[in-house]
C-alpha cells in the first residue's frame, strides 16, 4: 500500500506547480495571427486534397461536380453526405422551389432599403429579418436547421433579385416554379431566361463558390454558432464577413480593376505601377493553394465560353497578361475570383451583385458547418497576449 503525501511534500509539490505556471505565463506567447497554421477542429463537410491539389466536397473533386452536376444536386450533398438519387433529387427541388417567395412584410422592408445601399448591407439584413419571423436558438435538432437553411437556400436568390428591381425602379419578378435556381434567379432579375450557355457557367459559378473549408465567413459562423446563437444569426455574420475585399468582396475588386484598366494595352502598365506602389492586385493567391487554386480551370473555360457566346474577349485578353506576369515573375497564382468576376459581368450583372450571388451559393457550405459544429460543439474562445500597460491605479479627479 503506497505511503500517504505529508503536508511538506504536497505544499513542495503545489509549489513547484505554481512555480511553473508563473514560468509559463512569463514566457512569450507563440502568435499565429489569422490563425494562420493553426487547426482549430475536424470537418467532413470539404477539404483541399494535398496530393492532387483538389478541393473536395464529402471527398468529390470540385470540377468533377461542376462537369457532371447542377448546384441543386450539390446542395443536397452539402447537407446529406451523398449526392441524391432521382427520386430524392426531385423531393429536394420540390421543396425547396416552394419556398422561393418572401412575405409581403418582407417585400416592403426591402422596398425601404436605401436605394445606395450595398446589396451585402441589403441582403445582411434581409436574412436578419427573416430571422425575426420565429424564435430560433442553436442546440436544436439538426432537422430544424436543415428545414432553416432551406428556406434560405430558396429566398436568398429572391431577396437578392427584389432588392435589384428596387434599385432600378423597377417593379419585382415573383419567382417561378417550374425552373432551375439558376435559371429562376435570371428570371426574376431581368425577367426572362439566358441560353444554356450563360445557366450552364452561372450554375458552375455556384458549386465552385459553394463551399471551402474554415475559411473567414464559415469560420466567423461557427464561432456565432459555438455560443449557442441560432442559425439566422450565423449567416448574417458569414454576410458580414463575405463582404470584405479579402474574402468574397475580391470578385468586385477584379471587375472594378478590369474596367479600370480598360483595354489590354494599357494591362502591363497598370499591374507594373500597383507593384511599385505595394498595392495588393486583387484576384490573385489564397491562404491554402500555393501551386494554383483548382476551381481556376473549371471556371476559365466557362468564362472562356461566355466570351464567345457574347463576341467579346477583351477582359481574357487583360485578365491573361495579368497572371502571366504575376505567376512568371511572383509565383503567384489566380484564385476563384480571378475568372468569376468578368465570367459575371458578362452575364450581365451589375458588379455590386457579385458578392451576393456568392451567398447564394455559399449558405449552402456555411449550413453544412453550422449543423456540424452544433453537433460536437465547444465554444470558440482563443487567447490573446496583452501588449497594452501594466497595471496601474486611478487618481480621483478631485485629487489630481
Amino acid at each position: 500500500m503506497a505511503a500517504k503525501p505529508t503536508k511538506k511534500s504536497a505544499k513542495k509539490k503545489a509549489k513547484a506547480k505554481n512555480t511553473k505556471v508563473k514560468k509559463a505565463a512569463a514566457a512569450d506567447p507563440v502568435i499565429y495571427k489569422g490563425l494562420a497554421g493553426v487547426t482549430v477542429d475536424t470537418t467532413e463537410v470539404s477539404k483541399v486534397m494535398p496530393e492532387t491539389n483538389s478541393l473536395t466536397y464529402r471527398g468529390y473533386a470540385v470540377q468533377d461536380l461542376a462537369a457532371n452536376c447542377r448546384f441543386e444536386e450539390v446542395a443536397y450533398l452539402m447537407w446529406h453526405g451523398e449526392l441524391p438519387t432521382r427520386a430524392q433529387l426531385r423531393k429536394f427541388e420540390k421543396d425547396e422551389r416552394s419556398r422561393r417567395n418572401i412575405s409581403r412584410p418582407h417585400v416592403e422592408v426591402i422596398r425601404q432599403y436605401p436605394k445606395r445601399a450595398h446589396p451585402m448591407d441589403t441582403l445582411r439584413t434581409s436574412v436578419s429579418y427573416l430571422g425575426t419571423t420565429e424564435t430560433a436558438w442553436g442546440g436544436e435538432p439538426a432537422e430544424k436547421d436543415l428545414d432553416r437553411a432551406m428556406d434560405m437556400l430558396a429566398k436568398i436568390p429572391t431577396m437578392i433579385a427584389t432588392d435589384y428591381r428596387f434599385r432600378k425602379g423597377l417593379p419585382r419578378k415573383t419567382p417561378r416554379k417550374d425552373l432551375t435556381m439558376s435559371e429562376n434567379f435570371f428570371h426574376m432579375c431581368f425577367g426572362e431566361v439566358p441560353p444554356k450557355e450563360v445557366i450552364r457557367a452561372f450554375d458552375i459559378s455556384l458549386i465552385l463558390y459553394a463551399e471551402h473549408s474554415f475559411n473567414a465567413s464559415t469560420f466567423t459562423a461557427r464561432v456565432i454558432t459555438s455560443s449557442r446563437s441560432d442559425i439566422y444569426s450565423a449567416v448574417t455574420g458569414g454576410i458580414g464577413s463575405l463582404k470584405g475585399p479579402l474574402h468574397g468582396g475580391a470578385n468586385e475588386a477584379v471587375m472594378h480593376n478590369l474596367k479600370e484598366i480598360r483595354t489590354p494595352a494599357r494591362a502591363e502598365k497598370w499591374l507594373r505601377d500597383k507593384q511599385a506602389a505595394g498595392e495588393l492586385v486583387m484576384g490573385f493567391g489564397h491562404r491554402v493553394y500555393k501551386q494554383g487554386d483548382s476551381r481556376v480551370p473549371t471556371m476559365r473555360a466557362a468564362l472562356e465560353d461566355l466570351a464567345k457566346w457574347k463576341g467579346d474577349t477583351k477582359w481574357l485578353e487583360i485578365s491573361d497578361i495579368l497572371q502571366n506576369i504575376m505567376v512568371s515573375e511572383k509565383n503567384i497564382h489566380p484564385n476563384l475570383d480571378f475568372p468569376a468576376g468578368p465570367a459575371y459581368y458578362l452575364m450581365g450583372f451589375e458588379i455590386d451583385m457579385y458578392t451576393p450571388i456568392f451567398v447564394m451559393s455559399r449558405i449552402t457550405g456555411w449550413a453544412a458547418h453550422i449543423i456540424e459544429q452544433n453537433a460536437s460543439n465547444s465554444l470558440i474562445r482563443p487567447l490573446s497576449a496583452y501588449s497594452g500597460k501594466k497595471q496601474r491605479k486611478v487618481k480621483a479627479i478631485s485629487k489630481r
